[in-house]
């Protein structure tokens, strides 16, 4: 009797270890991997991809971004264009900026190399956009920075210089102008410094607006602004505020530029931090959300389209808004001189992550402290320039 017990203990036992081993459902926990893993395995980028995942195809998404396989756009083709760059960083701790975390030692281990693949991701995309001649950037650090960016191998089509200033914005991330030297002359540049009213908020500083004025190879001038208004951290209502400020003094500025050269050509670039439809851009900025039958003396946003039609640059849980937007003079638009035309949210499947929830998203470089490798949490936009 003991011997059979003993017998149908150990069968039992052994029954125990083979359900374990090939348990379909395990109760035991898991560990979660990043949503956005890079995606991107070129051989033409350096540094090891955090996962060499394959992507499925696109099937029956109600969102209408579908990755493209397509290369490079024809460099050869003139281009505007603006890119947030989501925190180009260099690796030296500034001690006038919140930058600690950027540093080798800092909470998001940015070291040498992962700031060199930054860099040349960050080229490869504007290698893949035509290398625009006018290529307006947000958050990046310094002019060390741009400097890097711009004399990268990806850019063989192109001499770009840069314009840039410091600003006040406590993370210390600034925008900036890359400028094709081959295509433009800077003329001069100057810059927009925000400074708030108590009544809206205390002890709040913001990035500055970037103002260049350049003149292309045929003589055509350019009045070209460059945007990161106030983010929506504390809500959409609660900082709207802050955006149409901000909104309020570039006007100040276009409208200055209007007395004094009636068929100025104007370009407002950047991460507005809202969307065509809400009150800074449809109504401080005034843009309107059709281009036909423009006038000169109005402004129109070129994003409008695309945003109707369920397009975006930034991903929100699932939703695509439409936060990076370029509004241009109706000059730009009468066929009489320069025209800036064909608007598209810049994207290729290499820039893109498949989230399992929330559809393609852009493949940023970090989620938090996490480093997951990719490129931006933005997609760039573009248009061509018709001489």
């Amino acid at each position: 009797m003991r011997n059979f017990f003993a017998c149908t203990v150990f069968c039992l036992f052994l029954i125990f270890l083979f359900a374990c081993e090939f348990d379909t459902n395990p109760t035991s926990p898991t560990i979660n991997t990043p949503s956005n893993e890079v995606v991107d395995k070129g051989p033409d980028i350096p540094g090891t991809p955090v996962s060499d995942r394959e992507e499925s195809p696109v099937s029956g998404e109600s969102n209408p971004l579908v990755p493209s396989n397509a290369g490079k756009e024809n460099p050869k083709v003139s281009r505007v264009g603006f890119y947030n760059v989501e925190n180009l960083f260099d690796t030296k701790d500034e001690p006038r900026k919140d930058d600690n975390e950027f540093t080798p030692k800092g909470r998001n281990e940015w070291s040498n190399e992962r700031y060199n693949r930054k860099l040349d991701l960050i080229a490869k995309v504007i290698d893949y956009m035509g290398e625009p001649g006018l290529m307006g950037l947000a958050e990046v650090e310094n002019a060390t920075v741009l400097k890097d960016l711009a004399k990268n191998k990806a850019f063989d089509n192109s001499d770009y210089g840069y314009v840039h200033q410091e600003s006040p914005d406590n993370r210390g991330i600034d925008v900036a102008l890359l400028y094709d030297k081959q295509e433009y002359d800077l003329i001069k540049s100057d810059y927009i410094r925000i400074n708030f009213p108590r009544s809206i908020v205390s002890g709040y500083t913001t990035r500055d607006v970037l103002y260049a004025n350049l003149k292309d190879k045929k003589g055509n001038y350019y009045h070209m602004f460059v945007n990161h208004w106030p983010s929506r951290r504390d809500g959409k209502e609660a900082s709207e505020p802050k955006r149409t400020y901000v909104a309020a003094q570039v006007m100040k500025k276009v409208d200055e530029i209007r007395k004094k050269y009636d068929d100025a050509n104007i370009i407002l670039v950047g991460d507005f931090n809202d969307e065509p439809t809400d009150k800074s851009i449809s109504q401080v900025l005034g843009a309107k959300g059709t281009t036909k039958n423009a006038s000169a003396k109005e402004l129109y946003n070129l994003s409008a389209q695309a945003d109707r039609a369920g397009y975006g640059s930034y991903n929100y849980r699932g939703n695509w808004n439409m936060l990076d937007q370029m509004i241009v003079s109706g000059t730009l638009l009468d066929g009489k001189g320069a025209e800036v035309s064909k608007l598209q949210v810049f994207q290729r499947k290499f820039m893109l992550f498949k989230h399992p929830k929330n559809g393609y998203t852009p493949n940023r470089t970090y989620g938090g402290s996490r480093y997951y490798g990719g490129y931006s949490d933005h997609l760039p936009i573009c248009a061509e320039i018709k001489r």
